[in-house]
């Protein structure tokens, strides 16, 4: 007889074999150690679809395997969805809709593999889906804070997270002028109206990130459907010489680039070069369409035709870029940034185009970049012990952001599991400083945006090496404090993978910027919630 403290234990993975042939020692671990706690805690666990010997690892790796799982199981029987690699939604979504029983999404705490980011994503995924579910995380699954979380759900089916750092925008005291500038800027958003470039929509299976129609209608953002095979054939048209000028300027303005001869294993010349073409190509097809934002998707489709998008996206979004000249010669976007959104991020597209224009308005450096909340630890670094997030991602962030700029920043080949093609990402260390961090998300039908204010803390040389080596190396980094929001608050109530930044120039600014951000925001009809301290 089976017992009736059961649980279902599952994992969304990768759509790409190598990525979960290498994630698997991860999540072989994981869910040792978590069947370990469930048996103490007198739970069977039962695993609810096995290993495959010919792939080499046990993860769901498409929509149609999820579905088919899910019809085996008994939608009674609560679930756990254990996370310790980057997962595509999808692969889970169509079964966890039906699924009558508590939904645990859970996460390992290791920077190595990318467990938190994706259970970040399938958090934001189901609340935007508006299924119920509880989040937990841990170390080594011994915590004090994981057991008690764990046993409340195992109890009672739901897990009561400490929001007591989040207020909302009515809460918050904000000046009659940064109202008014707000509300203004607002009624000019709209009626300027505004395009959203989008290459190829949905990427990674980031259901999170896909923003319908009618609510970007309701802001005067209108998509402008894009495929990525056109930005391949406008790449085939890019001249050699072109490219070989982009690289100059980038080697002129002091980046590096870590060359090598393997194209299998380590960036090469060429690489680069079709990068550079992507980057040309990627601001001409924006100028031809009228594009006031983009996001290209390429980790399907184009990855298995030209090197990294990265290089490219980190271009795009800074002011001072290599110039790109369209047919009748002249400079496009001049003195501009083209705001762009990593892996199609909708969310953070939209995010990117407010902020960009508002800090022009404030006079502020209008660039700005999504990372992904990959990891962090406590620290101790100028007299202080703090607790660090590592913001990282695979290359798009601006070098306006970076210590030295163009100096600071290096192109590295991008890890081959990921990126069979080669290319470099545009990697870099951010420099210290105060930034507003933001996410717009959707819950219950309606976009709603978390903002708040960090300290972006430059820490020894060693250290930072440290956390590269724990993360992903050839990746640009953004060490981080959040004030007023811990650790466990942050990953209770953050409902993306992804998470906007911008700079002010000092605290005061940041804070204004922030305001300014939050009534513009709520003015558009995005229901805002400051988070931590401001």
């Amino acid at each position: 007889m089976k017992s009736a403290k059961r649980v279902y234990v599952v994992a969304s993975g990768d759509l790409r074999l190598s990525a979960n042939q290498e994630g698997w020692a991860f999540q072989g671990k994981m869910e040792e150690l978590l069947s370990g706690v469930l048996k103490d805690l007198g739970w069977e666990v039962e695993r609810g679809h096995a290993y495959n010997q010919e792939k080499q690892h046990g993860f769901i790796d498409s929509q149609r395997m999820g579905i088919e799982v899910f019809k085996t199981l008994d939608p009674t029987t609560p679930i756990i969805v254990a996370e310790s690699v980057w997962q595509y939604t999808h692969h889970v979504l169509p079964g966890l809709y039906s699924h009558n029983a508590p939904i645990l999404v859970l996460a390992n705490w290791d920077g190595k593999s990318s467990g938190l980011v994706g259970a970040l994503n399938l958090k934001g995924s189901l609340t935007k889906a508006g299924i119920a579910h509880s989040c937990l995380w841990s170390k080594d699954f011994t915590d004090s804070f994981f057991i008690e979380k764990l046993k409340q759900w195992l109890e009672t089916g739901n897990i009561v997270h400490d929001n007591s750092h989040v207020k909302s925008f009515g809460e918050i005291q904000i000046s009659a002028e940064l109202a008014y500038k707000g509300r203004s800027f607002a009624q000019k958003f709209k009626q300027e109206m505004a395009i959203m470039g989008v290459f190829d929509e949905g990427c990674m299976g980031m259901f999170n990130a896909i923003i319908p129609d009618i609510y970007l209608h309701e802001l005067g953002v209108f998509k402008e459907r894009l495929s990525q095979s056109a930005l391949y054939a406008e790449m085939r048209r890019v001249v050699d010489d072109d490219a070989y000028r982009i690289l100059t300027w980038l080697e002129d303005e002091g980046m590096h680039f870590e060359w090598g001869e393997n194209p299998l294993t380590e960036l090469t010349k060429e690489q680069t070069l079709e990068q550079c073409k992507m980057y040309i190509a990627a601001v001409r097809i924006a100028d031809e369409f009228g594009c006031d934002t983009i996001g290209i998707q390429y980790q399907q489709g184009l990855k298995d035709l030209v090197a990294a998008s990265d290089l490219a996206e980190g271009l795009l979004n800074n002011v001072v870029r290599p110039p790109v000249y369209g047919k009748n010669g002249e400079e496009l976007y001049k003195g501009k940034s083209i705001p762009h959104f990593n892996e199609v991020d909708e969310c953070a597209g939209l995010d990117g185009l407010i902020t960009t224009r508002l800090w022009e308005i404030l006079g502020l450096p209008p660039e700005n970049t999504l990372h992904d909340i990959r990891w962090g630890e406590e620290v101790e670094f100028g007299g202080r012990r703090e607790f660090v997030w590592v913001f990282l991602i695979s290359g798009a962030a601006p070098p306006a952001h970076f210590i030295d700029g163009f100096k600071g920043a290096s192109s590295e080949r991008q890890p081959p599991m990921y990126f069979q093609n080669g290319g470099g990402s545009l990697k870099g260390i951010s420099k210290p400083g105060y930034i507003v961090w933001s996410r717009i998300y959707m819950e219950d039908e309606s976009l709603f945006c978390d903002i708040g204010i960090g300290e972006v803390v430059e820490l020894p040389l060693g250290e930072t090496q440290r956390r590269w080596d724990n993360t992903t190396p050839q990746w640009p980094i953004m060490n981080v404090v959040l004030p007023g929001v811990s650790r466990d608050q942050m990953m209770a109530k953050h409902q993306a993978n992804h998470i906007q930044v911008a700079y002010g120039e000092s605290y005061e600014s940041t804070v204004e910027a922030a305001y300014l951000k939050a009534s513009a925001l709520d003015a558009l009809g995005i229901k805002v919630r400051f988070c931590g301290e401001i």
